[in-house]
């Protein structure tokens, strides 16, 4: 490949977008660490919130509250360089990446799949109980499924925000797309200005996040389409 990058663009710049789509390579990982490991702890907060035991749901509560409210970037500095410093222990920059973008995606996924529950109508919930279903096993049966459909639109659109949240782990030395732009940008080598680097790290970002885009709103109109609203536009 590299020989071909080189061919297309010359030999500085096809290296250049060789070792750029090299480093693309830790920032996909590092997304999908986050929107599983964020995935499944949103999901047992999820449940938390919607459970008859109100401390459980002032528990989730909180979580979701506090992680929302504390920016990326701060978590980043927090796992990635304080608590190496406070503690005195070593903190790999993949670890410190995975954690923060873990309890940042955790958050507002738990708050996307929560709205996804409430929007299934309570009576179904009422309906359930009537025949002596369960409230768990109505959420299994009855809710969640509906839940699910509502709430894919949403979720493919977050894992955007996800992929853009990456672009800070740089600051703790993650070796990603954005850091390797910025080094090769701040290198003062001759064809390695920032007006040319940062739009090629612009053009990737927009080459992994355009098409989750599109998949979001496709899902979203296949969604109002199935609801008999095919003229209400996402």
């Amino acid at each position: 490949m590299k020989e071909l990058l080189q061919t297309l663009f010359g030999e500085f710049h096809g290296n250049v977008v060789y070792v750029l789509l090299d480093a693309t390579q830790w920032t996909i990982y590092l997304s999908l660490v986050a929107f599983l490991g964020g995935g499944l702890v949103a999901a047992i907060i999820t449940s938390l919130r919607i459970v008859p035991m109100k401390a459980l749901r002032n528990f989730a509560s909180v979580y979701i509250w506090l992680f929302q409210s504390i920016p990326l970037l701060m978590l980043l500095f927090l796992t990635g360089l304080g608590i190496p410093v406070f503690f005195e222990i070593d903190v790999p920059p993949w670890l410190a990446a995975g954690v923060s973008l873990t309890l940042y995606t955790s958050a507002y996924l738990a708050e996307v799949w929560r709205g996804a529950i409430a929007a299934v109508p309570k009576g179904q919930w009422e309906g359930s109980s009537s025949m002596g279903i369960g409230f768990w096993r109505t959420f299994q049966k009855v809710i969640a499924p509906q839940a699910v459909r509502i709430a894919i639109p949403p979720t493919v659109g977050f894992m955007v925000q996800i992929i853009k949240g990456t672009s800070l782990a740089y600051i703790i030395d993650f070796n990603d797309l954005m850091r390797w732009g910025k080094k090769i940008a701040n290198s003062q080598l001759d064809g390695a200005e920032p007006f040319v680097i940062f739009p090629m790290v612009a053009f990737i970002y927009f080459c992994l996040c355009f098409p989750l885009s599109m998949l979001s709103r496709h899902f979203e109109k296949t969604m109002l389409s199935e609801r008999g609203m095919k003229d209400v536009k996402p």
